[in-house]
């Protein structure tokens, strides 16, 4: 599947405006909606699940790499997409999910991993070693960080031939999901940090594979209740940073929430990868509110989808109190819906999975009329339910017409 991402890569390379949509996410409906929206576009798609939501250990969805694949491919037959129009990648592959541990220990879990996602068939690996383990520095540099992702980028050519393969790399890297609580301000990379850090990691993986992209900052990020806009009329050099190793372009992350304008922008300036996750999810969560709301409304329901989930969240609320902001306004409000979108750790759970079913069960066979909808979705979701109706019940295609609509600007191609 990597001819897919040298196809973008030369192209973009070339000058043209190209870019392909990395979706990263676990979320079925999510992933579901978005090869519905590439096959209904006739175009490829790049599928990604980043390390502490799969991995051998499980994750916080339960999925190890192999499960997640199969999961994939049984919404690829679903939505009706040929498999090979899909990449599979993984974002973040590295010990951040470990990183309460020392070092040797985090590392040892994060090459059994990458080990993992390789024979699991996923030909996209982004290495991420950038932030340290038990003792170390929150951020680490370039001394730390080259050598452990040359050591998992071997780890992965012993796994599967590394021909197979196509690694994305560099140090500064936005965190997982976003802004955490208290960051302000996107400063773009440097060229010359951007520069020094790909040479860095040429160097180091000779032999091992080969570097088809490297992670930086072109200014773009959300926080809990922000958007940091691209500015489009900048231009931060960074394609000049990568130009003198071929074959390599740009991947950027947290794109997620950025005006349609912006992806375009970014292709011209060298990112070929554009990675959006949270922005999907939380377009679900406005459609799934949406229903509830509907619902009750019309009297078919009297329990409320939010109390079910704030009491999720409260019961266990490891993932949202670092990445949640007091100061940002009230968390409450924010647990539900900020642009960090922390509730999507907690679908999976079985008392939302019994929340959402009492839900569906309620609305299954409910006639939907237009009046109806118009309260809790836009025009733009409504036009673009039209070519659903056929193909799921009607609840389901409003929910991922809600993901198509915030997925959409990012095949800003024309279907080739």
């Amino acid at each position: 599947m990597t001819d897919i991402l040298l196809d973008v890569i030369a192209r973009n390379r070339a000058g043209e405006r190209a870019a392909i949509p990395s979706v990263c996410s676990a979320h079925p409906e999510v992933i579901e909606a978005s090869l519905r929206l590439a096959r209904s576009l006739g175009r490829p798609v790049v599928i990604e699940a980043t390390s502490n939501q799969v991995n051998q250990e499980g994750g916080y969805t339960g999925q190890s790499p192999a499960d997640f694949v199969a999961q994939v491919n049984a919404l690829a037959e679903k939505a009706g997409l040929d498999r090979a129009q899909i990449v599979l990648g993984g974002d973040h592959l590295g010990p951040q999910a470990w990183r309460s541990l020392p070092a040797a220990e985090a590392m040892a879990k994060a090459d059994a991993m990458i080990r993992a996602y390789a024979k699991a068939g996923f030909t996209k690996l982004h290495l991420d070693c950038s932030e340290g383990c038990a003792g170390e520095p929150g951020q680490l540099s370039d001394d730390l960080t080259v050598p452990r992702a040359a050591a998992l980028a071997r780890a992965a050519g012993e796994a599967v031939p590394a021909d197979r393969l196509l690694f994305v790399v560099g140090t500064e890297v936005p965190p997982p999901g976003g802004a955490r609580a208290g960051e302000h301000g996107i400063a773009a990379t440097r060229p010359d940090a951007a520069r020094a850090t790909l040479d860095a990691h040429v160097s180091a993986f000779r032999g091992l594979g080969r570097i088809g992209a490297l992670v930086v900052q072109p200014g773009v990020e959300f926080g809990a209740m922000e958007i940091h806009h691209l500015p489009l009329a900048r231009d931060p050099a960074l394609r000049e940073a990568v130009a003198h190793h071929d074959g390599v372009v740009l991947e950027a992350h947290s794109t997620d929430y950025q005006h349609p304008e912006v992806f375009p922008r970014l292709a011209e300036l060298g990112f070929a990868f554009q990675k959006v996750g949270p922005a999907l999810t939380f377009a679900w969560r406005e459609g799934i509110y949406a229903l509830d709301r509907l619902a009750q409304i019309a009297g078919w329901i009297d329990r409320d989808l939010s109390e079910a989930m704030e009491s999720a969240m409260l019961a266990d609320p490891r993932h949202w109190q670092r990445h949640l902001d007091a100061a940002a306004g009230d968390l409450r409000l924010q647990r539900h819906v900020s642009y960090a979108d922390r509730i999507r750790y907690y679908w999976p759970r079985p008392d939302a999975q019994a929340a959402l079913s009492r839900l569906r069960g309620v609305l299954s066979g409910k006639r939907l009329p237009d009046p109806l909808l118009h309260q809790g979705f836009t025009p733009a979701v409504l036009d673009r339910v039209e070519a659903l109706r056929s193909q799921l019940p009607a609840a389901d295609a409003l929910l991922q017409a809600s993901v198509q609509e915030a997925l959409a600007p990012y095949f800003f191609e024309a279907a080739r």
